[in-house]
C-alpha cells in the first residue's frame, strides 16, 4: 500500500475513535447516507427486532448489485420479517463506507455487514461498532478484529486462476509448435486486483503458487487501482506494446478486469486473443467463454454467499452464537467452495444452476456462440 493509502487509512481510523460527533454529522451528508431496503413489519405485522446494516464497496463489479444486496435483503426479510435491513454503497470511497457506517449504528443497526472498500480504514469501524454494542460480520474481505467472516479462499481461487492458464498456455503453445529444436517459452501477463484489498494479495499468492517450476515467462505484473477495467485496458495495451508477439496468456483477477484486457488485445488486432482468465462468473464473462474471447472465469456462488452472511446476520442479531467451518486470524470464518468454469461447464454449472437461463445468455450476439456449445438449436429441447 502506498504512504498516501496509509496515511489516509490512519485519519479515517482518528475520525471514527472520535464518535460522537461524527455519528449526528454522518446523518446530516447529502447523498451519503444508507436506505432503508426494508421495514420493520412482516407481512404479518412481525414485531420489530432489530436493525442490521449492508455494506458494499463498488458497484463497477456487476454481482454486487445485481446478486449480492437482492439475495440478502430477501433472505434476511424472510428470515426475520421483524428486522429493517439499512443498504448502502460506497462507489469505492473508503471516506463514504465511514459516513455510511456512522450513519447506520446512529440509526441503531446492531450488526454491520461488512466488505470493505479499504481493509485497514475499516479496522476503525470495527472499533466504533465494538464500543456501541453492534457486532461485524466481515464480507468477501477480510477485517482484523470482526465478529465473524463469511467469504471464499482467495489463494485458492488464484491457484485455480493460475492452473488454468498454465494447462491452457501450455496446450496452444504445443498446437502451435512447428518441431523446431528450440522454441520460445510461453510469455504471460498478470494483471491483479488492488494492491490495498487483501483478496488480491492472496489471489496474486495462489496464482505464483501456481505458475511456479512452470517452463511460462512472467513478462510484467501490474495490481489494478480499483479493480478498474478500465485502467486494467490500459495498462495491457502498454504491455502489448512493449512485448510484440509474445503474451500468450493473460491472468486477470477477475471479469471485469479480464472483459478490459480482452478489449486491448482486440484493439491490437490479435486473433486469437492470449489465454484470458476471469472471475465472479459474471454474465458478459460467461459470454465471452462461449465465444472463445475468455478462457474462463471462477465461478463464486454470490448469492450463497449472501444467503449465508444474511442467516448469520440473523442469528448474531438475535444474540446466538453460530458455529463456522474455519477460524482465521481468531475470526470465526464460514468459507464456500469456488468453481472454475471453461466453456464445457457453462450448461450444468451456470444454466442448470439457475445463475443465469439461456434466453440471458444467449442474446442476437451470442446465438451462434450458444449453437456450438450446445445450448440452444434444433436439438436442444
Amino acid at each position: 500500500m502506498t504512504s498516501t493509502s496509509t496515511s489516509t487509512s490512519a485519519e479515517l481510523r482518528r475520525r471514527l475513535v472520535g464518535a460522537a460527533a461524527g455519528l449526528a454529522l454522518a446523518l446530516a451528508l447529502a447523498g451519503c447516507s444508507p436506505v432503508a431496503a426494508s421495514g420493520p413489519a412482516g407481512p404479518d405485522g412481525a414485531a420489530y427486532e432489530g436493525t442490521i446494516g449492508l455494506l458494499l464497496p463498488e458497484a463497477q463489479t456487476a454481482r454486487y448489485e445485481a446478486s449480492d444486496r437482492p439475495t440478502f435483503v430477501s433472505v434476511t426479510s424472510r428470515r426475520c420479517p421483524g428486522c429493517t435491513v439499512l443498504y448502502a454503497n460506497a462507489g469505492q470511497d473508503a471516506a463514504v463506507q465511514l459516513q455510511q457506517a456512522e450513519s447506520m449504528l446512529a440509526q441503531g443497526a446492531k450488526v454491520l455487514v461488512l466488505d470493505a472498500v479499504d481493509t485497514i480504514a475499516a479496522a476503525g469501524i470495527v472499533v466504533q461498532a465494538e464500543r456501541l454494542g453492534a457486532q461485524v460480520i466481515a464480507y468477501d474481505r477480510f477485517l482484523d478484529g470482526a465478529d465473524y467472516y463469511v467469504s471464499y479462499d482467495f489463494e485458492f481461487i488464484g491457484f485455480l486462476l493460475g492452473s488454468a492458464l498454465v494447462g491452457a498456455v501450455n496446450q496452444r503453445a504445443e498446437e502451435s509448435a512447428d518441431g523446431s529444436a528450440e522454441e520460445d517459452r510461453p510469455g504471460v501477463l498478470l494483471v491483479h486486483g488492488s494492491a490495498t484489498e487483501p483478496n488480491a494479495l492472496a489471489i496474486a499468492a495462489g496464482t505464483r503458487r501456481a505458475l511456479e517450476g512452470e517452463d511460462i515467462d512472467v513478462l510484467a505484473e501490474h495490481y489494478t487501482p480499483d479493480w478498474s477495467p478500465a485502467k486494467a485496458t490500459d495498462w495491457t495495451e502498454a504491455m502489448l506494446t512493449r512485448f510484440p508477439g509474445q503474451v500468450d496468456g493473460i491472468l486477470a483477477a477477475n471479469d471485469g478486469i479480464a472483459g478490459g484486457a480482452i478489449a486491448a488485445a482486440k484493439a491490437a488486432g490479435l486473433d486469437p486473443v492470449p489465454v484470458t482468465t476471469g472471475q465472479d462468473g459474471e454474465l458478459a464473462a460467461v459470454q465471452r467463454i462461449l465465444a472463445g474471447d475468455q478462457y474462463m472465469t471462477v465461478y463464486k456462488a454470490t448469492d450463497q454467499q449472501a444467503q449465508t452472511a444474511a442467516e448469520l446476520a440473523v442469528r448474531v442479531l438475535r444474540g446466538e452464537h453460530p458455529r463456522t467451518t474455519a477460524v482465521i486470524k481468531g475470526v470465526p470464518t464460514q468459507l464456500l467452495a469456488p468453481r472454475a468454469v471453461g466453456a464445457a461447464d457453462v450448461e450444468h454449472v451456470i444454466v442448470d444452476g439457475h445463475v443465469y437461463s439461456t434466453d440471458e445468455i444467449c442474446v442476437p450476439a451470442y446465438e451462434e456462440a450458444c449453437e456450438r456449445a450446445g445450448l440452444i438449436g434444433e436439438d436442444v429441447r
